[in-house]
């Protein structure tokens, strides 16, 4: 099979396009031909520097998947062949990701695409959307007549952290670039936030009438989660996906509750968020498609650390 191979470390030139030995399923897992794929941050990350990930080159990265299972293997009961799937590989020690025509994955991981998208679409949601799904519905809890606060709210997590927010019945603020604002608006956020001329606490401050947001949920870390704090009121809720060093004293003296979150991998996060996708009231934010080969254009991307929404590759053959 073809698949997009890194022999080393380095920039998005270290992709290479190679015939490899096809991967065999075992008891447990699914075979499954790749129809999409997407880039995500963690990627560029590991393409860098992966050994932190447990990756040694060569190594084929990617870890979302849109396809059909083509093998069961021995006590797989909740997946059969030919049907149409979705889900995020594993991170830690994966040598072999989605940016190839096939890859195994233990089928407790794997869900049933949701209806009414296609492949395109569905390869979008799996990282990104299940991280805005742990933050906002599970750990945020968010509840109808909210407030919530996205930073980042135009990129691959935050675009679907906004539309979470908004489906569950909360006034929604996001932060991004002043040529992200009508992004923002098409996603749901009832009020958009310029990071780079707008105080942002100030401005979410005044958008609550003083009294501050009952939940945060950051997509950029600690350069603009600090700052933003303020923002949150006196036992509110606050998540980040990238963390970082700083003072946490605020949090404490506002009896605040502060959620780190690292996507773990399970279908049941997938199967509670399709019928939103299958209905329309969720969409992935969809930036360009582009063939796996591209993969490098794609990281390229990455690299400038302003995206907007997700890159998708489609899987040839």
């Amino acid at each position: 099979m073809r698949a997009m191979v890194i022999d080393r470390f380095g920039g998005p030139e270290v992709f290479v396009e190679r015939d490899v030995p096809r991967p065999t399923v075992g008891p447990g897992e699914v075979l499954v031909r790749v129809l999409a794929t997407s880039v995500n941050p963690v990627d560029a990350k590991i393409r860098q520097a992966g050994s932190w990930a447990g990756i040694t080159p060569p190594a084929i990265l990617g870890y979302d998947v849109s396809g059909t299972v083509e093998e069961v293997g021995p006590g797989v009961t909740t997946l059969t062949v030919g049907q149409d799937v979705y889900f995020t590989p594993e991170i830690h020690g994966n040598h072999h990701g989605s940016f190839a025509e096939y890859v195994v994955a233990p089928a407790t991981i794997v869900a049933a695409k949701p209806g009414g998208i296609d492949h395109v679409a569905a390869a979008a949601i799996p990282l990104a959307g299940g991280t805005a799904w742990e933050g906002i519905v599970r750990r945020l809890s968010v509840r109808p007549g909210e407030t919530v606060l996205v930073l980042g709210g135009a990129g691959g997590v935050g675009s679907f952290a906004v539309q979470f927010a908004k489906a569950s019945g909360a006034l929604v603020l996001a932060t991004a670039s002043a040529e992200n604002r009508e992004t923002l608006e098409q996603l749901g956020a009832d009020v958009a936030i310029d990071y780079r001329t707008q105080d942002v606490a100030r401005a979410a401050r005044e958008a609550t009438g003083g009294r501050g947001v009952d939940a945060l949920f950051d997509c950029v870390g600690a350069p603009a989660l600090y700052p933003a704090l303020p923002a949150v009121r006196s036992f509110g809720r606050i998540a980040t996906i990238l963390g970082g060093q700083g003072d946490i004293a605020p949090i404490v003296f506002q009896n605040q509750a502060l959620h780190g979150i690292f996507l773990v991998r399970e279908a049941r996060r997938l199967e509670e968020m399709a019928p939103l996708f299958s209905s329309g009231r969720v969409q992935p934010l969809i930036d360009e498609v582009l063939p796996l080969p591209q993969v490098g254009k794609a990281h390229r991307r990455l690299d400038t650390g302003h995206g907007r929404g997700k890159i998708v590759l489609t899987v040839p053959g």
